[in-house]
């Protein structure tokens, strides 16, 4: 007989679905992540300025972003499971168009393929979890998600700085192409939308009820806190993982290629730590959820003005510090869909988690964009390249989008305190 509710679920089971569901995220932040420390062969390899690199990134993040209310669409609709087939498929093609092109242009639309891919992965796995885990473990699932899905990460610091350099640019990238196939495989074999149902279909919507949907969703106080809370916490983590942390550690502040790598791995590691912690210490206490995010990252931004602030190189333990300080705020991102969870209907909960999701990766996309800007107005884009004074002033960009990200998380927060109350 099969299980029709997660409570007769075998925890095996269960956790194996979750698992595969995991990997394919985790794939997808490996794709997204593999070109931070690639960057320096991208600008050798196409001859890039700093906005061009940047623009990889950019145009990753504004199709990811795009895509979610989409993919949270689709996912209602026809479930998470063919959802996410379909965007590993896509996902595998864009990185091996990314590892065989020559031209910059067909790289920027190989980084376009992937975020297309890439976008369904997350709201898939956030959405599996409340049909496959009982309510209690929601809580503890949702924030490992987030840090056992860096591992895709970690994989593509040092890891991919050691490939890049022994195997070379088009071996590396077809790889992880590849890889992709065997996620494909688990996710037909082992992964369902449900317990009693391989394949779960919701119902039709017409572009008015589609609208209407979006609208009711975006206008329950829990959606909006969900949103700045990830706005908010996810975007400093972004910025060195994605793309500016590898040439801030090298350039700016004078470290190896192999120790730049090594710092950012112990970044991604401390994310895959900190996570679980985060959803044990938190799960089902909204206003600690709140009160510990924000902590969190307004300790990071400590850190980071600390680092800026050295006359000099940092020492070493600072930026161990600050890479540490950086993996314990970004689980923290996660606490945004426990958020919007607490107050919205499960029908509609792909949506939610999507409009959740565009926060942090709109904040992740203005940080990125701005810090190159900032290298080229400041003339860091030269022949000679970005000097380490170049670099702390661009990375002081973190600062304005913490301060309108702690503001609207605190009006939202006093939100949905008053609706409780009432």
């Amino acid at each position: 007989m099969v299980a029709g509710t997660p409570q007769d679920v075998a925890p095996s089971r269960a956790l194996a679905v979750w698992g595969v569901a995991v990997a394919a995220y985790a794939l997808g932040v490996f794709h997204r992540s593999s070109l931070a420390v690639a960057g320096l062969h991208a600008t050798e390899r196409f001859g890039l300025t700093g906005s061009q690199l940047a623009s990889f990134v950019v145009l990753q993040l504004v199709v990811y972003a795009a895509a979610q209310v989409p993919m949270g669409i689709l996912v209602d609709r026809v479930g998470p499971r063919r959802v996410l087939l379909g965007g590993v498929l896509v996902m595998s093609v864009g990185q091996a168009v990314f590892a065989l092109a020559d031209s910059y242009a067909g790289v920027l639309a190989a980084r376009a393929v992937v975020a297309l891919g890439e976008a369904a992965s997350l709201v898939c796995v956030l959405r599996l979890i409340p049909a496959w885990f009982p309510s209690v473990r929601v809580p503890l699932l949702t924030q490992a998600t987030g840090p056992v899905g860096q591992l895709g990460a970690v994989a593509a610091t040092a890891p991919t700085v050691w490939s890049l350099r022994h195997l070379g640019w088009e071996a590396t990238y077809l790889t992880s192409a590849v890889a992709g196939l065997a996620v494909v495989v688990a996710l037909v074999v082992v992964v369902g939308d449900e317990p009693a149902r391989r394949v779960r279909t919701g119902t039709p919507l017409a572009w008015a009820g589609i609208r209407r949907s979006i609208r009711e969703s975006w206008a329950r106080p829990g959606t909006r806190l969900g949103f700045w809370l990830h706005f908010t916490h996810h975007f400093s983590p972004s910025v060195l993982g994605l793309l500016w942390g590898y040439p801030f550690l090298v350039i700016g502040q004078g470290l190896s290629e192999e120790v730049a790598g090594l710092l950012l791995s112990l970044m991604m590691l401390t994310i895959v730590v900190a996570g679980p912690v985060t959803g044990w210490w938190t799960g089902g206490r909204p206003s600690l959820q709140v009160t510990y995010a924000v902590g969190c990252t307004g300790g990071l931004a400590a850190v980071w003005a600390a680092v800026l602030a050295w006359p000099g190189d940092a020492p070493i333990g600072l930026l161990v510090g600050l890479m540490v300080a950086a993996g314990v705020a970004g689980p923290c991102a996660l606490l945004g869909f426990e958020a919007a969870r607490w107050r919205s209907p499960s029908s509609t909960l792909g949506l939610t988690n999507a409009l959740v999701n565009c926060g942090g990766f709109l904040a992740s996309l203005l940080a990125v964009l701005a810090v190159g800007v900032v290298l080229d107005v400041s003339g860091g884009s030269g022949p000679d390249g970005p000097t380490a004074l170049h670099l702390d002033v661009a990375m002081t960009v973190q600062f304005v989008l913490w301060g309108l990200g702690f503001v609207q998380v605190r009006r939202q927060w006093r939100r949905c305190s008053v609706g409780a109350a009432s």
